[in-house]
């Protein structure tokens, strides 16, 4: 129990890292893309999670095998 509370927190630091880069490097452009990611519609926003969370979970299958 103790590893995989230890994997969550290490997965989730680095998710934390990788969100962190791009307002820390070019603010103007996460502020671009912010503003376009509130005009999309639900649907459009729905299937970009789906998306990234099938590559996510495809990643980490096969990083664990």
């Amino acid at each position: 129990m103790q590893e995989l509370l230890h994997s969550l927190l290490v997965g989730f630091s680095l998710l934390l890292i990788a969100e962190g880069v791009l307002p820390f490097v070019r603010p103007n452009l996460w502020r671009e893309l912010m503003a376009r990611a509130i005009a999309n519609s639900d649907k459009s926003l729905r299937m970009l999670g789906a998306v990234s969370m099938f590559l996510g979970l495809t990643l980490l299958l096969l990083a664990r095998s």
